[in-house]
């Protein structure tokens, strides 16, 4: 994954865009009816139930549009909710207030989804020694929000880009020349670029498993639309020689039964492309 500078860089540039995107030369309506001193206090309101995520990115966005606003916050990230629900309340410069409060609903009501819809695929697979994972499906632009709420919601991060791992599709190993050629040509990549980047290479069957394993430097196997006992075979076929994963079409009723195979990880892409968002609202008082 990337570094925490990265990670920090990636979410100022988020911020820094969002409110250029959404105030531009000015927020008009509130510069026209509201006078430049009035102080407000506003509360974040939950209206749905679920997970809640973003609540310290929302601390982000208010500090970044005014830091005389303070912030009384009431539920962290990672906490179920309820309807009627307060997460915080936020007190200051009311012009400030509304400038701010699109962006923190709009990010809020996304990694609250994304983190309802991964603790309920963490839940189904309790009990077993897999974990979840997102992918690089996600919204252009606000990815590192994205996987943030898939940490949130008790799940783990993928490889955040295409930068920060090797991973060695079907497209990449049909290219190459086939999945030998493919993992030979990475490896003296690495060593003539000096990257430390892990081998990751997808499998379509057990026999593309059996010629991954005939290779040394592969960390993981991705185990592409397997079904449930060519899943438990390859698990077999592995062991301790790299870890495993499991991806493709995987759903709420088929992902325990993938776990009890023996997986390592489980990927999702669902997790970030298709979530519906929480319902909150922030309201003067």
């Amino acid at each position: 994954m990337i570094t925490q500078e990265q990670f920090d860089q990636e979410v100022r540039s988020i911020i820094a865009n969002a409110i250029r995107e959404d105030v531009g030369d000015g927020d008009h309506s509130s510069l026209a009816c509201i006078p430049e001193n009035a102080r407000g206090r506003a509360k974040l309101l939950v209206k749905d139930k679920g997970i809640i995520g973003g609540v310290n990115f929302a601390k982000k966005i208010f500090a970044y549009v005014d830091k005389n606003l303070k912030l009384d916050v009431r539920i962290e990230d990672g906490t179920e909710v309820k309807f009627g629900d307060v997460v915080m309340y936020v007190e200051g410069p009311s012009q400030s207030i509304l400038k701010a409060e699109r962006t923190v609903l709009n990010s809020m009501q996304r990694m609250s989804a994304i983190a309802t819809k991964t603790r309920h695929f963490v839940d189904l697979v309790k009990g077993t020694n897999t974990k979840i994972l997102d992918t690089r499906k996600t919204t252009p632009g606000i990815r590192v929000l994205e996987k943030w709420a898939v940490k949130i919601g008790g799940g783990e991060n993928h490889r955040f880009a295409l930068y920060d791992m090797i991973m060695l599709k079907d497209n990449h190993i049909d290219f190459a020349g086939g999945i030998t050629k493919a993992i030979e040509t990475s490896k003296l990549y690495l060593r003539e670029t000096g990257r430390d980047l892990k081998i990751m290479v997808e499998a379509r069957n057990l026999i593309e498993v059996e010629e991954i394993l005939r290779n040394d430097g592969v960390y993981r196997i991705l185990l592409d639309n397997f079904d449930y006992e060519d899943t438990r075979e390859a698990v077999k076929l592995i062991g301790d020689k790299c870890l495993t994963e499991s991806s493709g079409n995987i759903n709420e009723t088929t992902i325990r039964h993938y776990a009890e195979c023996g997986v390592n990880y489980i990927s999702c892409g669902a997790l970030t492309h298709s979530v519906h968002n929480m319902d909150l609202s922030l309201k003067a008082m």
